[in-house]
């Protein structure tokens, strides 16, 4: 398959996906089974965005970081802080006199540019969400990529739970609202705004995990020596790797605000990191594709498939078993069971490929005709192997029953070798 197949093939699949989006979001109506279906798109194009950012640093830069969830409460601040109508801060920010910001980006750009200027103001502070997130990675970064492993993880695990007290400081209030929610501000009307900003986000990371940059990055996580003495510069190009991961967790953090209309710096604990790097070890570290599979994988179970685990019916079963909470535990077998079966997730450190898919499906027919011939072998070489692992130990517990005989009626348990009665020696050439 040429270049420009593949690439035809690929615009064609996103833009029906897109226009499945799209409409769907329009004409689905609420409380359906489709309609919850694009909020799963939603959320797991934000999800997907984030895991695959955090897989730039743990997956191809050898990073351990645990720190998104910190970024991700930047970048939803600063996206609502921006955008709150100046009408609505006096109510907002009720117990701090309106706030100190009493202007939106929105509003602004909107009275001057019409329709053009509303969605240039959304845009405008998701961007100025990445670039604070950014920044703050990059000042970060200076003392943290001193370390290493465990101790890098320690250390921006610790920066995350810092700013998320940070941000609910009461002193801070006049722009953060304290420990209160934010709302009100500006949100989008389709669920295509999400997917679609997150889409272009992702093809932006996989360029550059694609260049020379991603190059150097993957001889940094392979071996550090051997990259250094190829000419990279370790630490430029670790700070580099994580201000990009920072910028990119801080436009996740904007659409999740707009996501969840409401936003708070209580939701965003080490559960949230764990959540997101479980997304990534699901997908295969070091995989884009398996990012994205994983986050949509996630959020499909746990915000929807299994969601009638808690209210005690699920697939037309009912069962008192069924109760609150019961969800989680059927969710945690769930991973448990991938993790057993694709130790290094779903696709491992691979992508996908349009040649990889259609050789996949010409071989589909083939692999279900064949599967009970398969599994009737696989059966019968377990067998086989069972028995001659059962052989085994009976062979070597006859021969310990026939030595500890032989010791009891004290015969010889060898026969010892015949003693020469004279020494031959030999010259140095061998005569």
């Amino acid at each position: 398959m040429n270049k420009n197949t593949k690439v035809a093939l690929s615009t064609i699949c996103i833009i029906l996906f897109m226009a499945f989006v799209y409409f769907g979001d329009m004409w689905i109506r609420p409380g359906s089974s489709m309609k919850m279906l694009i909020t799963v798109i939603e959320k797991g194009s934000i999800y997907a965005l984030v895991a695959v950012s955090m897989n730039l640093l743990n997956g191809f830069t050898g990073l351990f970081s645990l720190g998104q969830a910190g970024f991700m409460l930047i970048g939803a601040y600063t996206y609502a802080i921006f955008t709150i109508p100046a009408a609505s801060h006096d109510s907002v920010y009720q117990y701090f006199n309106g706030g100190v910001i009493k202007w939106s980006i929105v509003e602004i750009l909107e009275g001057k540019l019409g329709i053009v200027g509303h969605y240039l103001g959304m845009f405008i502070p998701i961007l100025l969400a990445g670039l604070v997130v950014a920044l703050i990675g990059f000042l970060i970064g200076i003392p943290v990529l001193r370390l290493k492993s465990d101790y890098l993880a320690i250390a921006t695990l610790g920066f995350a739970e810092i700013i998320r007290a940070f941000f609910q400081w009461n002193t801070l209030g006049p722009v953060t609202n304290g420990s209160n929610v934010l709302r009100k501000y500006t949100t989008y009307k389709n669920a295509i705004f999400p997917v679609l900003v997150a889409g272009i986000s992702i093809a932006i990371l996989l360029l550059l995990i694609n260049s020379t940059y991603g190059r150097a990055f993957r001889a940094i996580r392979d071996d550090e020596i051997a990259a250094e003495a190829m000419g990279v510069n370790l630490f430029r190009h670790k700070e580099m790797s994580f201000v990009i991961s920072s910028f990119f967790a801080g436009i996740s953090g904007a659409l999740l605000a707009m996501f969840q209309t409401t936003i708070s710096a209580t939701p965003f604990t080490t559960v949230m990191t764990y959540e997101i790097l479980l997304i990534v070890v699901i997908g295969g570290i070091g995989s884009v594709t398996g990012s994205i599979l994983g986050a949509f994988l996630f959020t499909a179970a746990s915000e929807w498939w299994l969601r009638g685990l808690d209210s005690g019916r699920w697939l037309g079963i009912s069962s008192d078993l069924m109760r609150p909470g019961f969800r989680k535990v059927v969710f945690a077998i769930l991973i448990m069971l991938i993790v057993l079966f694709y130790s290094r997730g779903i696709m491992g450190d691979k992508e996908f490929s349009w040649e990889g898919f259609i050789a996949w499906w010409k071989r589909l027919p083939e692999t279900i005709r064949t599967w009970p011939k398969r599994r009737k072998a696989a059966r019968a070489a377990k067998k086989d192997a069972r028995d001659a692992k059962s052989a085994a130990r009976a062979r070597e517990k006859q021969g310990k029953q026939e030595s500890a005989d032989k010791k009891l009626s004290g015969e010889a348990l060898f026969t010892p070798l015949p003693m020469a009665d004279h020494v031959i020696v030999f010259d140095k050439e061998g005569k």
